[in-house]
């Protein structure tokens, strides 16, 4: 290490804990209100699609618990890129940068590509899953439509894990925020048919999400190649020189980091199949509206979640042994208040926030007592996603995705079946079954987290 980057870490190891507060915000609120803006679009969807009936509404929830598998894994692989450049930035090996970013564009497109055609042979599948076949007739072709929005989607993603990686976070908001106004104004036009538009209903949703991501994905790509501050990086537009051990790499921290995400969303996904075992459109509308409810105050902590990883893995990248575990609690501490102040909006306003999603009071009201649930677990969601970005900052990638698996797949979907049908709770029993997973994957990713602080700080 030279002696600038001596002395520079030694600076950095002072900062007090107002300094870490400040610095990860700065970090964490372009991101929080960039996961808003994803989030936002299905918020928006959920909203238009319920004013067509309670059945669009379930067929989107159902379409959405394969679709969401496969983006979220292949979103979950384009996080695999933001931890290695903040480390090759903190070690000042700028050279590095471009390399990463051109192998990371073969790595997340094969991974893209392969979950489509996942999702493309599991559409027909949606028949044999129990569920009401009059939403089974609408969710199969709205799956065949937003499959191909994971494209674009993955695309942008990449750019912006690349661009965090290098604390440069504001551009992909306005981008994300652009794409969410158009989403809405979109689906205005296409699902009712306004201003002399087709009236597509719930398909016109669908293709308001596809042209809203794609214009994403080109927003990020402008901004990036021609931004004077990632001039240094064209190489990395340019398809040559790739190298299997740099491939190698981002395939280890990212399939690690995608199975994370499709732990956790697949067992909410699956809960999701659970509740349509209920064989009632209205226990279906009401999880899909709580949950979408629910995912808004989990994007705000996973931004966060992402502003820890890139901090955390600067002070790696300086060898710190004392501040990225500092970093990582500064992060730990603003998501929990934020989900206090989520869980307390749950209690007082549950009825105002879910009345505008449906116009059969029996959705509104059972949206509402799931919501009351959610409030339960925000300080538990925060945590285990925040913990998670945490140890992606260090770089500590297997034993997270294992305690994940275990928490989620193991224990929370079990308990979902046991709550809801054996002890006959229905909905609300799939519910606790999510307070009982999430509390238990977050203890676990914390006590994780000290251990490898620990193990770090001897070396």
């Amino acid at each position: 290490m030279s002696p600038g980057s001596s002395y520079l870490c030694r600076l950095l190891n002072m900062l007090s804990w107002k300094q870490h507060i400040s610095a990860t915000l700065v970090l964490a609120v372009p991101i929080c209100f960039s996961n808003l803006g994803h989030i936002l679009v299905d918020v928006a969807d959920s909203f238009f699609v319920g004013q067509i009936g309670t059945a669009p509404q379930a067929a989107v929830m159902l379409a959405g618990t394969f679709y969401i598998l496969a983006l979220v894994f292949a979103i979950g692989m384009s996080y695999g890129i933001t931890p290695l450049v903040a480390e090759a930035a903190g070690k000042g090996e700028q050279e590095k940068i471009p390399l990463l970013l051109k192998n990371a564009f073969i790595a997340n497109f094969a991974i893209c590509i392969l979950m489509f055609l996942v999702l493309f042979f599991c559409a027909p599948l949606l028949r044999y899953l129990d569920q009401p076949e009059g939403v089974v007739e609408i969710a199969i072709p709205f799956l065949n439509v937003i499959m191909f929005s994971m494209i674009p989607l993955s695309f942008f993603f990449t750019l912006k894990q690349f661009a965090e990686g290098l604390s440069d976070t504001k551009a992909a908001m306005y981008i994300s925020i652009g794409a969410n106004l158009l989403n809405v104004l979109l689906n205005y036009l296409l699902v009712f048919g306004s201003l002399g538009f087709p009236e597509m209903g719930v398909m016109g949703s669908c293709w308001a999400t596809f042209i809203s991501r794609c214009a994403m994905a080109a927003g990020m790509y402008l901004y990036v190649y021609y931004s004077p501050r990632f001039r240094q990086y064209r190489e990395g537009f340019r398809m040559r020189g790739f190298s299997r051990g740099v491939l190698k790499k981002l395939f280890r921290t990212g399939i690690p980091a995608g199975l994370q995400f499709t732990f956790e969303v697949g067992a909410f996904s699956a809960a999701g199949i659970f509740v349509g075992w209920l064989k009632d459109d209205v226990p279906m509308a009401a999880h899909r509206i709580a949950l979408s409810l629910a995912a808004c105050t989990y994007m705000v902590s996973s931004g966060i979640g992402a502003a820890a990883t890139v901090r955390v893995g600067h002070f790696l990248g300086l060898g710190g042994k004392g501040d990225y575990r500092r970093a990582g609690y500064t992060a730990l501490l603003l998501s929990l208040g934020f989900m206090i102040f989520g869980a307390v909006l749950f209690i007082l306003f549950p009825g105002a926030l879910t009345g505008s999603f449906n116009k059969d009071h029996q959705v509104v009201d059972m949206a509402a007592s799931l919501l009351l649930i959610a409030a339960v677990f925000q300080l538990s969601d925060g945590t285990q996603v925040v913990a998670l970005g945490m140890l992606r900052g260090l770089q500590d990638m297997n034993m997270p995705t294992v305690i994940t698996l275990v928490a989620y797949w193991l224990i929370t979907l079990p308990a979902c079946y046991i709550l809801g049908f054996t002890m006959e709770l229905g909905v609300h029993g799939i519910w606790y079954g999510f307070v009982i997973g999430l509390t238990i994957a977050g203890v676990a990713l914390l006590w994780r987290f000290e251990y490898v602080c620990r193990k770090l700080s001897l070396k």
